[in-house]
């Protein structure tokens, strides 16, 4: 059998860069799509559009996806809840399908 050619000695543990020394690194995109999805979530529930509801879903499914686990989740929370009830909301008015905007 063949030696195994790995050196432990050469090991050495990934440490993901820290974001103190390079802001450049931390990623806006959630936080974005957190105000994104409330100002939608917001349009959906006092204009009754249910194309802006669903955007609002969508915007905070994209916050939460690109989310670091450190980061406070009652935030995403909120939004997320916020977004599902202007759908909700939208719909209990007027359960027609919605209708497409051409």
């Amino acid at each position: 059998a063949m030696a195994d050619p790995r050196r432990p000695a050469r090991v050495t543990r990934y440490k993901p860069p820290t974001t103190e020394s390079n802001p450049a690194l931390e990623d806006p995109t959630p936080d974005y799509m957190n105000l994104l999805g409330m100002v939608f979530s917001m349009c959906g529930l006092m204009l009754k559009l249910k194309w802006c509801a669903w955007i609002a879903v969508y915007c905070s499914f994209i916050s939460f996806a690109n989310s670091r686990s450190s980061e406070d989740t009652k935030q995403m929370m909120s939004s997320f809840m916020l977004s599902i009830s202007a759908v909700v909301m939208s719909y209990l008015q007027n359960p027609q399908p919605m209708s497409p905007p051409w």
